[in-house]
């Protein structure tokens, strides 16, 4: 992350002792602090779809270094800016003074308004203040009976449900580096395999329900098979290398805890019916694995959501189309896999630029409308320890599973070369015709 900064914003190699004012481009006064302490330019940088502008006003703000963080001319703080959760900028302010929040809680109030009330508290001049927004399309209450825990069935929850494809951050996010923080896609498994009595991580997959996880065919089917077999799948799971409940650092200080990772057998594995291990083509990677029991419902194992519309037709997909994988693939050539959760944004690649990258000697595999295309960014890439895991999309507040790791180039994250993975779209039929209850 740290060459990130030096790359977007140019440092010099001035150095600054602690904080000094300064003049931000727009010529208001600011602090030169660390870049891990202007959250305002940190999520710039963090941005997905960065413009030139973005770019020059961030190289517009450095002022050295502190240390060995980048230092930048950070801007006063908006004096009680906050995010409603639905992702709308909101003012934080007392509750009785918003009013739609505040109706919420008269009597008799219902479980679910007292947690949507919950889930907007902010750090504000009163006791029980809010961020207030403007009021959601739909009521915010209208969760399921029995909360989404009791959408933890073997079929995919209704998006409009908010019970698939929406994590339980609050704005947390780690420092530095392309970590995820602990609660983030909680929809992420991987899977363990097994081969006289020794465990390996090998694969990654995507809660679809409680009782399925979408990965590739690949990962279960022909050659793994050779290295082992699939027995189970974690859940929950953040730091690979430690056992028990896993902690991050946030950036309001302190740390944030996972309940620790859990582990559930599988009761079957469906390979897409078409797939062929064998084939150079590498159609139809894709499969399910139906779990021996239900997953729970908790901030750190939820299921995402499957696509509500093909996101790659030119008419659907936005300008700057941004995917994101996520996983505990490899972070280098050198290495076998991350110990630690990991993602990356990755630019959608349409058919017609993708294809004549794989009609080269070496990589010839004629594509279809069931895989698509995504990154071609140097060092930016899903690799290996990623396969199976899920190709997103953020559609408004709730993430949809657009694609499955299927394959890419070696070494990982080559420029002008994308990954290809299997189109979830495509294969909606097959997945509710496969799932039973």
């Amino acid at each position: 992350m740290h060459l990130i900064f030096v790359a977007i914003l140019g440092f010099s190699a001035c150095v600054v002792n602690g904080q000094s004012s300064c003049r931000t481009p727009s010529g208001a006064n600011g602090q030169c602090v660390s870049v891990y302490n202007c959250q305002v330019l940190l999520d710039l940088i963090n941005k997905k779809d960065r413009t030139s502008q973005d770019i020059e006003l961030l190289q517009k703000s450095q002022c050295g270094y502190i240390g060995s963080a980048p230092a930048v001319c950070c801007p006063p703080k908006p004096s009680g800016t906050c995010y409603t959760p639905e992702g709308m900028e909101g003012k934080c302010i007392s509750l009785y003074s918003c009013t739609h929040l505040a109706n919420l809680l008269k009597p008799p109030v219902p479980s679910e308004s007292i947690a949507y009330v919950q889930k907007s508290r902010c750090e504000g001049p009163e006791q029980y203040s809010v961020c207030c927004g403007p009021p959601p399309n739909r009521d915010p209450t209208m969760i399921p009976p029995g909360g989404c825990e009791s959408q933890m069935t073997a079929f995919p929850p209704d998006p409009k449900s908010e019970c698939c494809g929406v994590d339980s951050r609050v704005g947390n996010k780690i420092v530095g580096g392309n970590a995820t923080t602990v609660d983030q896609y909680p929809w992420l498994v991987i899977i363990e395999y097994v081969k006289q009595g020794v465990t390996k991580l090998l694969c990654g997959g995507a809660l679809i329900s409680g009782r399925y996880v979408l990965t590739a065919g690949h990962c279960v089917a022909g050659q793994v098979l050779n290295v082992g077999t699939p027995r189970r799948v974690r859940l929950g799971e953040y730091d690979t290398g430690h056992d028990g409940k896993d902690c991050a650092p946030v950036e309001a200080g302190g740390e944030d805890c996972t309940d620790g990772a859990i582990k559930i057998n599988i009761e079957k594995i469906t390979p897409h019916p078409q797939y062929n291990p064998a084939s150079p083509l590498k159609r139809n990677d894709i499969a399910l694995i139906r779990l021996a029991e239900a997953a729970p419902f908790t901030d750190f194992i939820r299921p995402i959501c499957l696509p509500t519309k093909d996101m790659t037709l030119p008419q659907n997909r936005p300008i700057n189309f941004t995917l994101f994988a996520a996983g505990w693939g490899a972070v280098s050539t050198k290495q076998s896999y991350s110990a630690v959760k990991l993602h990356v944004d990755l630019p959608f690649v349409t058919p017609e630029e993708c294809q004549p990258v794989y009609s080269k000697p070496g990589r010839s595999v004629t594509l279809w409308q069931a895989q698509l295309c995504a990154g071609g960014q140097p060092g930016k890439d899903s690799c290996k320890g990623d396969s199976g895991g899920p190709l997103m999309y953020e559609n408004g507040r709730a993430y949809e599973v657009t694609g499955v790791v299927s394959f890419g180039p070696l070494p990982c994250g080559m420029d002008g070369v994308p990954g290809v993975y299997s189109k979830v779209y495509e294969y909606l039929d097959w997945i509710r015709s496969t799932i039973v209850a």
